[in-house]
């Protein structure tokens, strides 16, 4: 029984991550996604129902379009494919239980602001302001120890990027402040630290690689929301372990 259900949310995830790409690129362009079918944006032509299907479609068209040829972002099925997995790992990590929605919408929203921001830089507030009262009652209803963990973390996450953005005078976004304080809430003040740093550590990897490479110049911006979305993820699941295990050699 447990096997049907992971299969269930890996497809319901697949699915859900198809509509999160629609969601992270419409929003920030105040395009409809409610109403407005999918199309190619090279050619405008309308997408048919076998070529919305998560993950295989891209496969079967090798990655272009059928109409244009035009080569088709390898974020579709990557948001769509891990959106899955992670849908299905949170089912076997957690099970049924009240947690459970708020690993599935915290995958889900940081599934949308990992598309805006690569393709936008830009994480959107309404994104934010969307699931911002979810996790408040969900924390409610199933709180971190102890109860005000949420509140402290929300203010640190927030205040912390708010220092930065003040001391570095840009350094750091706003959308990247208000993702810290939402992020707070469901992760609390350990966790929220720990995203922020291994989302410094990482960044500061991959930038430093792409600069070597001379793929990106010294003094060009890059997107920080999806290192803040793997900080998160990994915070989210493992962040306790790992903490432990810091502290462990204190």
């Amino acid at each position: 029984m447990e096997t049907y259900w992971i299969i269930v949310f890996f497809l319901f995830g697949c699915i859900f991550g198809s509509f999160f790409n629609v969601v992270g690129l419409r929003v920030p362009k105040n395009i409809s996604f409610s109403t407005d079918r999918s199309y190619c944006p090279k050619c405008n032509e309308q997408l048919q129902w076998f070529e919305l299907i998560p993950v295989l479609s891209y496969i079967i068209q090798k990655g272009k379009c059928r109409t244009c040829k035009t080569n088709i972002s390898p974020i579709y099925p990557i948001i769509e494919l891990f959106t899955g997995i992670l849908f299905a790992f949170s089912f076997v990590k957690i099970g049924f239980t009240v947690e459970l929605i708020t690993s599935l919408l915290l995958i889900s929203m940081l599934m949308i602001i990992f598309v805006s921001d690569i393709a936008y830089m830009l994480i959107p507030n309404k994104i934010l302001l969307f699931f911002l009262p979810f996790f408040v009652v969900l924390k409610t209803i199933s709180p971190l120890e102890p109860w005000y963990n949420s509140i402290i973390g929300a203010a640190v996450g927030f205040g912390l990027i708010a220092i930065i953005i003040l001391v570095s005078k840009g350094g750091m976004g706003a959308g990247d402040m208000k993702l810290f304080g939402v992020l707070g809430i469901v992760l609390g003040l350990g966790n929220v630290l720990l995203t922020f740093f291994l989302a410094s550590l990482l960044g500061a990897i991959v930038g430093g690689v792409l600069m070597y490479v001379k793929k990106i110049g010294k003094k060009q911006p890059i997107p920080f929301g999806p290192y803040i979305v793997i900080a998160a993820i990994f915070s989210y699941f493992y962040g306790s372990k790992i903490i432990h295990f810091y502290l462990s050699f204190m």
